[in-house]
């Protein structure tokens, strides 16, 4: 047992705080809405890159499992071609005992005929996430939090894996600032979880600016 998971009781003590959630749900507004005012630039940028290549639309919306693991629409800018080569429609995430803690969720861009070059280049650098400052504005996720999962995979949960989603997700979250993209799935649980239990504005702060560092350094994509 690693001294991250020692640190793990109780998973509703995430329900405690409402002061510090308030001041991070207005966080939450004031950064996303910041945030894409000043990346209208680059939104502006992307979406002719996309429209140029390969038309309309910009946006797509992908189905993940947010709080409580009710289903919303992320946004994000169209990285796959409008008019697809078919491709097999089976569903490869089947587990029924939970998600496997050696599970590392493998992005097949480079395999995948469907995907554009400015696809391609986009999802290299996480820019196709940009648009989630929308869905944080709305309400449906936070600037910090787990990263929201699909929902093919949360299907799969196990009781204990639920527990990641008693928050709302997140842009960034404290698995991906310690460890993302190379991380695997039980690590990733174990992160989360503790991050579920221990919410604090100052544990925000942290991954907030950890996450930064990890983006400067390279390592992966979030």
């Amino acid at each position: 047992m690693s001294n991250l998971q020692k640190k793990i009781d109780n998973p509703y003590r995430q329900s405690e705080k409402p002061f510090q959630r308030l001041i991070k749900r207005l966080f939450d507004i004031v950064f996303s809405a910041v945030g894409l005012l000043l990346l209208s630039p680059v939104f502006l940028i992307l979406a002719i890159l996309i429209i140029k290549e390969d038309g309309k639309p910009v946006f797509f919306k992908q189905k993940r499992s947010g709080k409580n693991d009710v289903p919303f629409g992320v946004y994000k800018f169209r990285s796959m071609k409008v008019n697809q080569q078919k491709t097999s429609k089976e569903n490869p995430y089947n587990w029924t005992n939970g998600v496997p803690d050696d599970f590392v969720f493998k992005s097949s861009s480079s395999a995948n005929p469907n995907i554009t070059k400015t696809g391609a280049f986009i999802r290299k650098y996480s820019l196709d996430e940009l648009p989630q400052f929308f869905n944080v504005l709305k309400g449906e996720m936070s600037v910090i939090g787990p990263r929201p999962e699909i929902v093919e995979i949360t299907n799969c949960y196990d009781e204990i894996q639920k527990e990641r989603l008693l928050v709302k997700p997140g842009i960034t979250g404290y698995a991906q600032a310690n460890g993302r993209s190379d991380m695997n799935h039980g690590k990733k649980i174990e992160f989360d979880r503790y991050y579920v239990q221990n919410f604090s504005i100052w544990l925000d702060v942290k991954i907030f600016f950890k996450t930064i560092g990890q983006v400067f350094a390279g390592k992966g994509s979030v």
